[in-house]
């Protein structure tokens, strides 16, 4: 939850602070300054703070890195400090209650997503809708129909959460008013299904890719197509936006990821080295390492500025379907269709945790908010909740009669989705 602090007034390059906000995940202060008229922010990651952390010290090190912060507000900083290092020392004992569980749709579900909130999320299905639901009471609260196919990707521009973006297989995708359900507008001119899409963090732009192996660059204003990356010579299954918009990575069936500079469009850089299929693409939270997973068995972490391999994670017996960091990005998680997951740290490549305990494929894993905790979809019908650091099953999610496929945290960490083969979402408090 971001919460607002007052800050003082100051004149740097004409740069006038405003006031202070509080990001819990990961944990940072976020300046809010006036600029030419303009209100702006920027942000103070503070990925390595632990309730350890002698809060002076690090307060002395963003006064001096940080032009913005005077001495006049050190103590103000220093409270901020002290409330994110209190937030990370509340322990994470929650069960989750399944809670209600919801026939979303006729056909089978494809995706669930939340807003950032996680008052509401929408789910995605072969009935060829989207469908806008409120998470505390399960109403239906829209239908988004228009198009023509099944509808696969689906995503909130969080953290606004005002804009539904949907692609298809019918080759399009569309933009929609959350509030209202209306249709903004139709992006044309992919030639193949529409299979994973992105808002930009500035939700200006929506980056879609699709099985006539490029990726496309959309204007969520105008409409119109911004860029078209070509480049991959078979399906691209995955992508991912850097954390402040500026790169785009793909992966692709043709075993290479691409990453794109996004103001014009170019490839940066092509990491070759995987021998199969790409699975899942993800950046970690200071843009400086990309993670890959493939079905060759392994993942590989990337430097973004090098375009080089840093180390390559091995132990799983079958393909890793799915790949991601941590808030922090000092974790990363695998899943495999070997049954078990894996926790690696970032730093070391060393395999911290073997998950084990699934009897089938688990085809989609994430971390808590707070990086504490693992969470895992399995075709066994089944979702787990795993102790991060320890890999010892906490919770067995249990009630779907399918697969499942989805599993999603809200913001807080305190509410799960779990979409299943079985055609229905649950929902766990």
């Amino acid at each position: 939850m971001e919460q607002t602090i007052l800050g003082g007034t100051l004149l740097e390059d004409r740069m006038k602070l405003k006031r202070f906000l509080l990001r819990y995940y990961p944990p940072g202060i976020v300046l809010e300054y006036e600029k030419g008229g303009f209100l702006r922010t920027k942000s103070i990651d503070l990925l390595d703070l632990t309730p350890e952390t002698n809060p002076d010290e690090l307060v002395e090190e963003i006064r001096q890195s940080e032009p913005l912060v005077t001495n006049a507000q050190t103590d103000q900083v220093k409270q901020l400090v002290i409330r994110l290092q209190k937030k990370q020392t509340q322990q994470d004992h929650h069960r989750f209650c399944f809670s209600k569980e919801l026939k979303a749709h006729i056909l089978p579900l494809t995706n669930v997503a939340f807003d950032k909130s996680g008052s509401r999320f929408i789910t995605g299905s072969y009935d060829r809708t989207c469908r806008v639901w409120d998470t505390a009471s399960g109403t239906e609260l829209h239908v988004l129909e228009g198009h023509r196919n099944v509808v696969y990707a689906i995503a909130f521009n969080n953290p606004y959460g005002d804009k539904i973006v949907t692609g298809s297989f019918d080759k399009t995708c569309k933009l929609w008013c959350a509030e209202t359900g209306k249709c903004f507008h139709t992006y044309r001119g992919h030639t193949g299904e529409i299979v994973c899409l992105a808002f930009n963090p500035q939700s200006t732009l929506v980056a879609t890719s699709s099985m006539d192996t490029t990726a496309k660059l959309w204007d969520v204003e105008s409409g119109e197509e911004v860029a078209t990356l070509t480049g991959h010579t078979a399906e691209v299954l995955s992508l991912c936006f850097n954390t402040v918009g500026s790169q785009l990575v793909t992966g692709s069936f043709d075993h290479t990821v691409a990453i794109w500079d996004v103001a014009s469009g170019r490839r940066v850089h092509t990491l070759i080295g995987h021998m199969g299929e790409i699975s899942n693409v993800q950046f970690n939270w200071d843009c400086s390492l990309i993670v890959t997973g493939s079905m060759d068995k392994t993942c590989k972490v990337w430097e973004t500025v090098s375009g080089k391999c840093v180390a390559t994670l091995t132990g799983h017996k079958e393909e890793v379907l799915d790949v991601c960091f941590d808030l922090s990005g000092q974790l990363i998680a695998t899943a495999s269709a070997d049954g078990t997951a894996r926790v690696f740290s970032t730093a070391t490549h060393q395999c911290l945790a073997t998950l084990e305990g699934h009897d089938g494929d688990i085809s989609k894993i994430c971390f808590s908010p707070q990086g504490t905790r693992v969470l895992t979809a399995s075709s066994d019908k089944t979702a787990r909740l795993w102790d991060a650091h320890s890999g010892v099953c906490l919770q067995v999610l249990e009630g779907h009669t399918d697969e499942i496929f989805s599993c999603v945290f809200n913001y807080e960490g305190d509410t799960i989705i779990t979409g299943s083969k079985d055609n229905t979402c649950r929902i766990w408090y």
